[in-house]
């Protein structure tokens, strides 16, 4: 999986496009990100930038478009309706793919390090990033904004986090940090009413609603009254009980419920004195998700707009089936959703998974399969056509250069009988291992939707998940052995005269070819780990799919001996680093052993079963 962090930076510009666009600029001039969205805004002279990259990307993209927008916005001038306190107001970091949030945070911090020593401008930690408990929330940060900031900088508990705390006129201050991926989605009814749609919203957003009273006499939820606190009672938001005290209520809600009421009355800022007349509220099913019933004349239906500030704790597919749920108690149907900007990968793939497995399917099929799963399952193609390319965040991400594994056989193999070194036999090693990974996923996949496997179902799925990272990983191996031998070449031919410069190339010809050979030994490695697998298949898999197994098995044996070759050939530029050397060494030697004994195995076995 590549390693991939989006940034999202909000400008207090808007309106004037030629400094919109040095910004931007300054960007897209960074090797290795991709500008996803340009959002401007007139009204709010605020404009919104989306892209994404690799870490070390998009730290020099984010600094250099913050060095850009102190230059050209002087805050001293800008007047918009959106609240701000800096020409770049802030910078949030997401982790998208292969990076985790500990990585955003500390890239937020050698940013903002930077941006405070280099561009003196005061720099505040919010979201996961902040290192105060006041400074997560970004309006608490803001609060005063440009106007205030002189005066809040004199006050030592709003000391920035990087950079003096003085005043810059022209840039303000800036907030920055890591924060989860936010996913606007909508969901689609059959129906015209907002109030529908506003009332499922309620249900699923973890704000929650008020509580309404059944109305016999109708079968629509919404005729039923609101529940309000009554002096005489409190009655529980969660069942039908009534008490006569706040500290019986809290009791019961904490023992029964594991709800504490207090949370309910501090968020509504009630008391127990003010609560008489309030209305019960309850909270909903979703944690992280905020949700509202609106109309779209466009589409002449009502739809369900919901973010998600946290796709792993509440996924789009648990709340799209809850919404189906409750539309139909409502009298109401679900006919699809749609995405508004960008998705990660990860939660599509866990849609997918989702859905797959409703149907009682495995779930180690090919990405693209788990995509069209849920695709088709969530309705995305309902009001407009869902393009993966264009609405999975990590598919959006544009590489300059081709890749090997984008060309068709015939082009695979014309390019390797060329007369160029590369791709050569380390690329083939990758391939061929990744043929063996995916031949021992079918027979996986097959043995799952036999009737006669039903108890083995759970371990069909498990190698057929394991073999497809195998698979997928092999996949990039292939172009990353050819990129190994690239960085070789580029490394040798590096001029150097003086001293330093020929120490400098020394250098970096020993790390280019200690790389060229790694990545053989990865292919190896993880080419290795395919015999286990397909020894499980041999052994537990449909007998009428063995024949593929030993063909796996002799895949991942020629897989391994020609990566092992590979490592040895390229332990011939790292000759001054003997410790590398041997360690490599050892490591092939016992795999070139162990795999000589796997492949033995699977193909006696294999020829057993079929003499049978």
């Amino acid at each position: 999986m590549q390693k991939l962090i989006e940034c999202v930076p909000n400008f207090s510009e808007g309106r004037d496009r030629n400094k919109i666009d040095q910004i931007t600029a300054s960007i897209e001039k960074v090797e290795g990100v991709t500008l996803l969205d340009v959002d401007p805004g007139q009204d709010t002279n605020r404009t919104v930038v989306t892209f994404v990259g690799s870490p070390d990307a998009v730290a020099e993209a984010a600094f250099q478009a913050i060095k850009t927008a102190s230059q050209v916005i002087d805050m001293r001038q800008q007047k918009g309706t959106h609240p701000r306190m800096g020409a770049t107001d802030v910078c949030p970091f997401v982790p998208v793919s292969g990076v985790t949030m500990d990585d955003c945070i500390e890239l937020s911090k050698q940013v903002g390090r930077r941006v405070g020593e280099e561009l003196d401008i005061p720099v505040y930690l919010y979201e996961h990033s902040a290192q105060k408990p006041d400074r997560t929330n970004l309006p608490k940060i803001r609060a005063g904004e440009y106007e205030g900031l002189a005066d809040k900088l004199k006050d030592l508990h709003w000391k920035p986090d990087f950079g003096k705390a003085e005043f810059n006129p022209q840039a303000g201050a800036t907030v920055m940090g890591g924060r989860e991926f936010l996913i606007a989605y909508n969901i689609n009814l059959n129906t015209q009413d907002t109030r529908l749609a506003n009332d499922i919203a309620f249900e699923l957003r973890e704000k929650g609603r008020s509580v309404r009273i059944p109305n016999p006499l109708s079968k629509n939820l919404l005729d039923g009254k609101i529940l309000r606190y009554a002096e005489e009672s409190y009655p529980c938001s969660y069942c039908d009980e009534n008490f006569t005290t706040i500290g019986e209520l809290r009791k019961h809600c904490t023992e029964k419920h594991s709800y504490d009421i207090n949370e309910l009355l501090k968020s509504n800022g009630y008391s127990e004195e003010n609560l008489i007349g309030k209305a019960v509220k309850k909270l909903g099913f979703y944690k992280d998700v905020k949700a509202i019933g609106w109309y779209v004349d466009t589409f002449k239906r009502a739809q369900i707009s919901i973010n998600f500030n946290n796709f792993k704790n509440s996924t789009i597919h648990d709340v799209f089936d809850k919404a189906c749920e409750l539309a139909i108690e409502r009298g109401v149907r679900v006919t699809g959703s749609e995405l508004v900007g960008l998705i990660p990968l990860e939660a599509i793939l866990m849609a997918g998974k989702h859905y797959l497995r409703k149907q009682g399917r495995t779930i180690g099929v090919p990405q693209e399969m788990l995509i069209e799963s849920a695709v088709q399952s969530l309705g995305l193609n309902d009001v407009t056509p869902f393009v993966a390319e264009e609405k999975i965040i990590d598919f959006a991400v544009k590489s300059k250069e081709s890749k090997l594994i984008d060309l068709s056989v015939k082009g695979f193999t014309d390019e390797l009988s060329s007369n160029s070194p590369a791709p050569g036999g380390g690329s083939v090693a990758a391939l061929v291992g990744s043929l063996g990974a995916a031949l021992t996923s079918m027979v996986a996949a097959l043995s799952h939707e036999k009737k006669g496997y039903l108890e083995k179902r759970e371990m069909m799925e498990n190698v057929g998940e394991k073999t497809q990272k195998i698979k997928d990983r092999l996949s990039f191996l292939i172009d990353e052995d050819t990129n190994a031998f690239n960085k070789v070449m580029a490394a040798n031919r590096i001029s150097a005269t003086t001293t330093e410069e020929i120490v400098e190339k020394e250098r970096l010809v020993l790390n280019a070819n200690k790389y060229a050979a790694e990545i053989p030994l990865e292919v190896a490695e993880t080419s290795f780990k395919i015999f286990e697998l397909a020894e499980l298949m041999v052994n537990e898999g449909n007998p009428n799919s063995v024949s593929d197994v030993g063909v796996a098995g002799g895949a991942a044996f020629t897989a391994v001996r020609g990566a092992c070759l590979n490592v040895l050939i390229n332990l011939d530029g790292v000759g001054s680093d003997q410790k590398f050397v041997n360690d490599m060494k050892t490591r092939v030697e016992k795999l070139l052993t162990d795999s000589e004994q796997y492949h033995k195995n699977i193909f006696a076995k294999t020829r057993e079963i079929i003499g049978k």
